[in-house]
């Protein structure tokens, strides 16, 4: 019976320990899609679906700003040439605490990094790389997260 209390006491524990730890924390979800804008031309689109109260960064931060801009990072592929820099659609927040002197570029609710990509070949191919960002509330900042993509080129 002893041995029963310690093992659901130690689950409990665990639980409540979980449900504070700020990994366990998701407020953001991602979409990957891909789209086909003309022969060999695809669009990627990297959706971020920001749950209400949460900011995800702008990959461009003002000076000032401490939070981590959001990144992405496209593997090379040689079948692939990326062109341009990644988009961002959305409606960005510039946000400015005048009791800390910080400011941030920020979205709420969603926003879409788009990245325009010529393919060199008609042969079908992935793309593939990753994007790291932070997400804050007005109470605290989660620490930088990495999730990977690979979408294919259709």
């Amino acid at each position: 019976m002893k041995t029963l209390f310690t093992a659901v006491a130690l689950l409990f524990v665990g639980y409540c320990a979980y449900g504070q730890n700020p990994y366990a924390q998701n407020p953001i979800s991602w979409n990957f899609t891909s789209k086909k804008v003309s022969d060999k031309t695809f669009e990627v689109h990297l959706t971020a679906n920001i749950q209400p109260g949460w900011h995800l960064y702008s990959q461009d931060q003002p000076d000032d700003a401490i939070a981590a801009p959001t990144s992405v990072k496209i593997n090379n592929n040689p079948l692939l040439k990326l062109d341009g820099k990644v988009k961002e659609i959305g409606n960005m927040e510039k946000y400015k605490d005048k009791i800390l002197g910080i400011s941030a570029h920020q979205y709420s609710n969603k926003v879409d990094f788009i990245q325009l990509i010529k393919m060199k070949t008609n042969a079908m191919t992935n793309v593939s790389g990753s994007v790291a960002f932070q997400t804050c509330d007005d109470k605290k900042c989660l620490p930088v997260k990495t999730v990977n993509f690979n979408i294919a080129l259709k």
